[in-house]
């Protein structure tokens, strides 16, 4: 749909406003599909953070602060954005498309230690869609990486020829300097949602539940699947465990690497690790017959092609790019993850303003969660060769 089109725009909440939900902050507020914005926190020092800043002001009331999911989903607004604590994101999520409103979450799609309940989370928001009519969409930063969306426009052409292998990694080591896996827990322990959660995960410890990496896995998967636009269908899996008695991990694996049969043939390994020597590394690599993109460049049998990051980015409307421009965060106009947080705003904000099924729905979801899911479970059975459920497309 030309942008044209659009004859009037929506209104949007952020809840939660720590350091990640801070971030989407001024760019849904700038977004000119947006007409007006409210904000939610249970800390209410957050909110008024938000709401003595200057560029706020044309699109936040005062009477647009709140300060409980409930009560902002009894509000008159269109959407929510859900950037909360991971362990809340699908109860969040479903109550929000309950309420009559479309809903963007944080990925992933929720974390708990029980594959089988994230499994069942996966079913109950599909199940919401198809009730209630709303929209979900899954913001997984890897989908609009410039990788991603160039891979995406060559896969269209049919320049992979057939697809023949893909490999996605999430190298996340505990003690990342830029990211302290420690520090983080953390943080998110010392908020009121973290000391509640304290108390429920004692109910997975004394049922013996180990969870593991695989159980957020969407940052390695969610490249090959949406790419190659398929989804995997059986996983063999084996672990790795700390030998340093760690208390971080305890039983769990440290990292997991998965091999799985896709839909359409290919083979995927998947590598989520959290105990490696590296500074960091999320990426993918995928292979055909007739060309392959491996290391942010285009091969095919004659020859290699280096890639720049704005060839490989789709183009965002430039009434879009105009007002991202006025971002205050520092982090330019494409935001953080890879430049992907303007690209994520943008398409729940234009899929909702035009009554369309965001393009990381909750089918699309459940694809990049089920895999890790399953890769778990085999790897804590020594690699049994595991089933991948998978629940269709979305309608339509």
């Amino acid at each position: 749909m030309l942008w044209e089109e659009v004859s009037m725009g929506i209104s949007l909440g952020v809840v939660g406003l720590g350091s990640f939900g801070s971030a989407f902050v001024e760019l849904f507020t700038n977004h000119p599909l947006v007409d007006r914005i409210a904000l939610c926190d249970r800390e209410p020092e957050r909110v008024a953070e938000f709401a003595k800043r200057e560029w706020i002001r044309d699109k936040f009331k005062d009477s647009d602060a709140y300060y409980s999911l409930d009560d902002i989903c009894k509000s008159d607004v269109d959407a929510l954005a859900i950037i909360t604590q991971p362990w809340l994101h699908a109860p969040q999520a479903i109550q929000v498309m309950e309420s009559g409103k479309h809903v963007y979450s944080a990925v992933p799609v929720i974390w708990v230690p029980d594959g089988d309940e994230i499994l069942d989370w996966c079913d109950r928001i599909i199940e919401t869609c198809k009730r209630t009519g709303m929209y979900y969409m899954l913001g997984e930063t890897t989908y609009y990486h410039a990788g991603a969306m160039y891979c995406r426009r060559r896969a269209a052409e049919g320049a992979f020829g057939d697809f023949v292998y893909a490999e996605g990694e999430y190298y996340h080591d505990v003690d990342n300097p830029h990211s302290n896996l420690r520090e983080v827990q953390q943080s998110r322990m010392a908020s009121r949602a973290g000391r509640e959660w304290a108390e429920e995960s004692r109910k997975y410890e004394a049922r013996g539940i180990i969870g593991g990496p695989m159980h957020y896995p969407t940052h390695s998967t969610s490249g090959p699947i949406c790419v190659m636009r398929a989804h995997a269908t059986k996983v063999c899996a084996l672990p790795y465990y700390n030998r340093a008695g760690d208390s971080y991990f305890g039983k769990e694996p440290s990292n997991e690497t998965a091999l799985f049969t896709m839909s359409n043939g290919a083979v995927m390994k998947i590598c989520e690790y959290r105990e490696v020597g590296l500074p960091g590394r999320e990426t993918f690599q995928i292979y055909g017959t007739k060309g392959s993109y491996e290391n942010e460049r285009w091969c095919d049998k004659m020859s290699y092609m280096d890639l720049t990051v704005d060839e490989m980015r789709d183009p965002l409307p430039p009434e879009v790019m105009a007002a991202f421009s006025r971002e205050k965060s520092g982090e330019g106009v494409y935001g953080g993850h890879g430049g992907s947080h303007a690209y994520l705003v943008h398409e729940f904000v234009d899929a909702i303003a035009n009554d369309r099924t965001p393009a990381i729905n909750a089918w699309e979801a459940a694809r990049y969660m089920a895999p890790g899911v399953m890769a778990h479970k085999s790897a804590l059975r020594e690699g049994e060769i595991l089933g991948v459920p998978d629940w269709g497309d979305p309608p339509g």
